[in-house]
Formats: C-alpha cells, structure tokens, sequence
C-alpha cells in the first residue's frame, strides 16, 4: 500500500521544520533573517504546503515571527528573555525534585547514554567547541526529560532550552567562548540523579541558573555601556 498524501505531507513537514530549526539554533539563520514560502519551497524542492505548516509549527515554538504581509522572520530574544526563560526552567526543575510526589521517574538504565552525552558536551565546552556542544546538550536535557512524568512540563523544558541557544549562539560565536559563559555541570548533575540525591540535584541546578543569570547581568550591563557610548543622533527615539 503507497503512503497517503497526508502521510507524505506530514514526513515532508517535520523534516522541513527539522532542518530550518538546526539551522537556527546553530546560528546559520541569524536573528531577523527574513524568508517567505515560496523561498524556502523553492529551496528544498517541494510544494508551498508543508513548508507552511513547518514554518507556522515553528512560530509556535517561539523560534519564528510570521507577518501576514512580510513572511516569517527568526525571532530575536533579548537579554531580558533570556533571563526569563532560566528563571522559568529554575522554579519548574526546582518544584519536580522538591515536591513530595514523585513527579521524576530515573530509570537506572537509561543514565548510561545520558553520561555519554554530559561527557562530550563538557568535552565540547571545554574545547569551545560549540557546534557539536549545542547539539550534545540539548540530547542530554531532551533524554533527561523523558524522566519527568508530566509530558506538558517535559515539553516545556525542552523548548525553553532551544530557545535558550537561539539566543546565546550568537553572542557566544561573536564573543567566544570561555568558562565564564560555558556550564561545565553536566556529568556532576548526572550522577546526582543516578544517586538519587535529591538535594545535590537541586543545588547543581541553582548553580546551573545562577551561571545563566549571572551571564545575562554581564551582557545587560555590556549593552548599557554601548548605548550610552552611542552617539545621540544615532540612539533611537526615547520613551
């Protein structure tokens, strides 16, 4: 039996919203970066449909804004965003391993993969490496959150954490990288959960997304210099 159109247009549509995503994160589709259906059909070969339902399932993951008349543009997350979304991840992690029901499910023989993963992503970060960091984190925290019973919750996590790179890449390959920016927790964070130590996982999280925010406040207070440097003429208008 030959799959159905459905079926095709869907393989067609998550493959297409799979690739425009790593192309995104990695930093390949810069912020702003403008793109209509017709282009993108016309660059991978294929009709207007699924390009369409690609682009639209990634505008409501945050990674695209569509304009009715301008097409689709990368999403530009601001420090502030930033900063929102590790304090958002802090209060949902910190409530799965605080809370008295047993909202995280560790499946002992699932670690030894998502040690392999810490492993390299501190490989990758410790060698400024940040094509094959970004992919290897975001492995690690996706098989991690097959762990969290609550699918909405898992689901969440993950997308806050491509987003997180969406903002960050760019910054990092203008800035470089170093262990001022980089997380080098992983493995540490991975035992705590094979032990089950409930506490240690925690506190390696705050230090998680107190590396996080302290990095926001960095580049928060780098962009005041700047625009306080700016000429006058050239500083938009004031509110």
């Amino acid at each position: 039996m030959s799959p159905s159109g459905g079926v095709t247009r869907n393989t067609l549509r998550r493959q297409i919203a799979d690739a425009l995503r790593d192309e995104v994160v990695a930093g390949r589709l810069p912020p702003g970066r403008a793109f209509t259906v017709k282009q993108i059909a016309e660059q991978y070969g294929v009709s207007a449909t699924p390009v369409r339902e690609a682009l639209f399932d990634l505008s409501a993951q945050g990674l695209l804004v569509s304009d009715q008349h301008r097409g689709f543009q990368v999403r530009e997350f601001t420090v502030a965003d930033y900063r929102a979304m590790a304090e958002a991840r802090a209060l949902v992690v910190d409530g799965l391993f605080r809370d008295s029901a047993e909202q995280v499910a560790v499946r002992p023989e699932a670690l030894a993969p998502i040690r392999r993963r810490a492993a390299e992503a501190v490989r990758a970060a410790k060698g400024g490496d940040l094509d094959v960091l970004i992919g290897y984190d975001l492995r690690f925290w996706r098989e991690l959150g097959q762990f969290v019973r609550n699918p909405h919750l898992a689901d969440f996590l993950a997308r806050l954490r491509v987003q997180a790179w969406v903002f960050a890449v760019h910054r990092l390959r203008r800035d470089g990288v170093d262990e001022d920016v980089l997380w080098f927790g992983h493995e540490e964070l991975v035992e705590a959960i094979g032990r089950g130590d409930r506490e240690q996982v925690r506190a390696a999280m705050h230090a998680y997304y107190g590396h996080a925010l302290a990095w926001s406040e960095r580049l928060e207070a780098r962009e005041r210099r700047e625009a306080e440097a700016e000429p006058p003429g050239e500083r938009g208008p004031q509110a």
